[in-house]
Formats: C-alpha cells, sequence, structure tokens
C-alpha cells in the first residue's frame, strides 16, 4: 500500500483514536490532527468537570498517541474558515471528520426561552475553561432545576451543589473558581422521565453525588417504580443492578441536614418553564411506566418554584462547510464511515467518525471501535483516493500561516501546557487552565504576556 498523507479534523478522543488506529495498520501514512483549539482533547479537556480525576489517565494515553512521530497536532485552526474541504483535498489524500458535538439539542417546551433558562452544555463549557465562552455565568438562583437523567445531568447538579472551595484541588480556571464562590444554589432539582431501571447514569457518576459532606442527595419516593422492562434490564446488566441499588440507598437515607440538596424526582416530564420576565418555576406532568420501559403521561401537573432551569437534555453536532449534513438526526450520512452524499453516493475522500457520525452516544470505547470500522474502510478504499498535489508536510502549515493562521504545533501545546502545571504547582494544585484564547497563544509561543 502506498503512501498517504490524512488529515484528521478534531483532537478529540475520536480523532485522535482514528490517527492511532491509522498509522499502526498502515505504516505509510502520516496524519495532521486539525484543532480549531489552541489545546487537544476535545470534551475531554472542556466537556468534564473539574472534579474528575479518572479523567487525566485518559489524556495520558491520548497524549502518548500525540507524541508519535507520524501524527502531528496543527491547533488553533478552524476548518471553515481558515480552511475548506477544497484546500483539504489539495494536502491530503483523505479527510476524516472528527468534530464531536458539543452544543445543547433543544426541548421544544414553553418558556424555554426566559432569561434564566440555560442550555447545559453551554454551561459545562464555562466550568470547564472554554476559551470561547464568557467569562462569567449567572449564579444567583437558589433553586434549580435539571431536565435529564444522564451523567452531564449530574455533573451540571455536582457543580451547582457543590461548594466551590472543595474545588480547589482540581484544574478549576480561577475564573470559574470564583464564580461559583457566588454561586447562591442551596436545592437543585433532577428530573427523569422514566424510572429508575431506564435512566442513563453511569454507577460511578451517581455515587460520586455523595462524595461530597456538605451536599444530601434525596431521591423522592414518587415514581419511584419498576416495570417488567426495568427488572429485566436490572436481572440483566450489571451497571443498571448498581445505579438502582444506588438511587435505594439514597431514598433510604436520612437527610444529615447539609446546607446544600439535590433532589432526584422520577417519572416526571418537563412541560413548561414557568414565569412572565424570567425562570419562576418548572412544570412537570407525572408519569407512569407502561411495562416496556416506555412511558405515559398521567394528567397529574406539579409546579416545582426555581429560579434557574437546564437542560441537559443531549449534544448535538453542528453542520460542517461542504459536508453533507442530516439535520434530523444531527449527524454525516455515512455508510461505515464513508460520507455520502445527498444523493447517496460516496464523497471520495471523506470519511468520518465519533459523535457526528453516530450520535451523541455511548463511551470511549465505543469511540475506539467506530474509528476502527471508519479507519478500515478508508484503507479498503486506498487505490481509488487521488494522491495529494502538495503532499509535502511543510505546504500545509506555509498556506496557514500565508493566511496569518496562528498555528499551535504540538511543541506549542506542549510550553503552553507546562505553563498550566507551574501554574497549579504554585497553589498546590495539578494545575490552573489557561482560559482566553489570546494568553493561550501567548504561552503557546513561549512569549511572556504584556
Amino acid at each position: 500500500m502506498r503512501d498517504i498523507r490524512v488529515a484528521v479534523i478534531g483532537a478529540g478522543p475520536a480523532g485522535i483514536y482514528a490517527a492511532d488506529i491509522l498509522t499502526r495498520e498502515h505504516p505509510g501514512a502520516s496524519v495532521d490532527i486539525i484543532e480549531r483549539l489552541p489545546a487537544p482533547y476535545g470534551l475531554v479537556r472542556y466537556g468534564v468537570a473539574p472534579d474528575h480525576p479518572r479523567i487525566k489517565e485518559i489524556v495520558k494515553a491520548l497524549r502518548r498517541v500525540l507524541g508519535r512521530e507520524e501524527i502531528r497536532f496543527l491547533g488553533n485552526v478552524d476548518y471553515g474558515t481558515d480552511l475548506k474541504l477544497a484546500d483539504l483535498n489539495r494536502f491530503y489524500d483523505a479527510v476524516i471528520f472528527a468534530t464531536g458535538a458539543a452544543t445543547d439539542r433543544p426541548l421544544e417546551i414553553p418558556g424555554i426561552d426566559l432569561p434564566g433558562s440555560h442550555g447545559a452544555a453551554d454551561f459545562v463549557s464555562w466550568y470547564a475553561g472554554h476559551p470561547d465562552v464568557p467569562r462569567d455565568w449567572p449564579l444567583e438562583a437558589e433553586s434549580v432545576a435539571v431536565i435529564g437523567a444522564g451523567n452531564v445531568a449530574l455533573d451540571v447538579a455536582r457543580m451547582l451543589a457543590k461548594p466551590a472551595d472543595e474545588q480547589l484541588g482540581t484544574e478549576v480556571a480561577d475564573n470559574v473558581y470564583q464564580g461559583l464562590k457566588a454561586n447562591r444554589a442551596k436545592d437543585v432539582h433532577v428530573f427523569a422521565r422514566r424510572g429508575p431501571a431506564q435512566i442513563k447514569f453511569t454507577p460511578m457518576e451517581l455515587r460520586e453525588l455523595s462524595h461530597s459532606p456538605n451536599v444530601d442527595v434525596l431521591v423522592h419516593p414518587e415514581g419511584f417504580e419498576i416495570d417488567e422492562a426495568g427488572q429485566q434490564a436490572i436481572n440483566r446488566t450489571k451497571s443498571t443492578r448498581l445505579v438502582v441499588d444506588t438511587l435505594l440507598k439514597y431514598l433510604e437515607a436520612e437527610p444529615t441536614g447539609a446546607d446544600h440538596r439535590i433532589h432526584i424526582h422520577l417519572c416526571q416530564v418537563p412541560v413548561r418553564v414557568l414565569g412572565t420576565d424570567r425562570v419562576e418555576g418548572l412544570r412537570t406532568e407525572r408519569t407512569e411506566l407502561q411495562g416496556d420501559g416506555t412511558v405515559r403521561g398521567t394528567g397529574e401537573y406539579v409546579d416545582t418554584p426555581v429560579q434557574a432551569v437546564y437542560r441537559a437534555v443531549g449534544y448535538l453536532s453542528t453542520h460542517l462547510p461542504d459536508v453533507p449534513f442530516d439535520h434530523a438526526a444531527g449527524v454525516v450520512p455515512h455508510d461505515a464511515g464513508r460520507v455520502l452524499d445527498l444523493d447517496g453516493s460516496q464523497l471520495t475522500g471523506s470519511y468520518v467518525t465519533g459523535w457526528i457520525k453516530r450520535g451523541p452516544v455511548g463511551l470511549i470505547g465505543h469511540t475506539k471501535s467506530d474509528a476502527a470500522e471508519t479507519v478500515a474502510s478508508l484503507l479498503a478504499d486506498l487505490d481509488g483516493l487521488s494522491a495529494a498535489e502538495l503532499p509535502d508536510p511543510d505546504a500545509i502549515v506555509a498556506y496557514l500561516r500565508d493566511r496569518d493562521v496562528d498555528v499551535v504545533t504540538w511543541d506549542g501545546w506542549e510550553r503552553l501546557d507546562a505553563h498550566e502545571v507551574a501554574l497549579g504547582e504554585a497553589q498546590g494544585r495539578e494545575r490552573i487552565k489557561v482560559v482566553p484564547r489570546e494568553d493561550m497563544l501567548v504561552h503557546a509561543s513561549g512569549r511572556q504576556l504584556v
């Protein structure tokens, strides 16, 4: 098989795993991972709460891949602005899109657009220190509703309920710590439309809710129902059994009188955000299980007074310029990772992997198998791929610099990384994130801030 040059768009786990698998299975492959942010790792860096230390192990594995000679990191390069697909086709034999899903899926209920109503993905980006979001976040609400039954909902609830000082052992950015310090939330209500055996929490995430001595976790008995499908799931799946067992422990535990409380409400579906000029409450309808894991409304409504609402009902991918997109499904249409045009024909040389390929579902393990499928398709197509017009690795860098793009290389990221670690060491912490993009670029270049 001939030597090939491949561009991977997106430096999250999906893109990094694709680069790793491709270069291992085809020794003649070299890969540029092109990332719009100055830092790699995608949602591992910018989509996870700072108090998740186990994520560091994932970062270590991704770092080893990015440090390999056949793989090059080109950060602060925005596909669609700095580069178009036609440009990439000149420099590479093939392109793999791995841009993930980072925006909030909409929730179409009355009042959802009132001030005080937020998307969970936006809040996550703020507390994870994303450079492209505002530095401040409104945290005046004493009672908050979180809509959703997945791990993101739990992360949001935990970050709102825990006192800010408990984050000081993490890599939390200074502006985020100061914002959380002013947080007034005392009661955080999490609403799930189905029962305890159907929610999508993972056992570890659910147990983490009670790790703070300043937070009581209260599972409300209304809606704590297990139907036939739920019992089958408990018998069949260890993780479901552990989730239900943990919920039962919370249900049966006596409150400690902690200053902060996370309330978990089961079998309640949101129907309206209440308020005139801003959020004043959330109206939910009680649901009942149907025996097959689905629910139906009962016509009984509950109004919960809250001053803020966070919707954590899923992530959504963004349409990429020059790439076909299924807006209903929120994915790029494909056949085993081969991008399909609007007429169903293959868009030669273009591939897709990760959440923008399959939707925002699954864990890291699914991302690896997903990348393996895409790489297998690319290698099977190799004889039909057009050779790059400008395959010299220096050509793409020169092109970007001619367009005044401040490219962050792997060496630049390592300088920024070392600076963040040094900031943390000065305060007895492992790292403190640099948030402003301009500061990130300065430290990546080795210059000093003026």
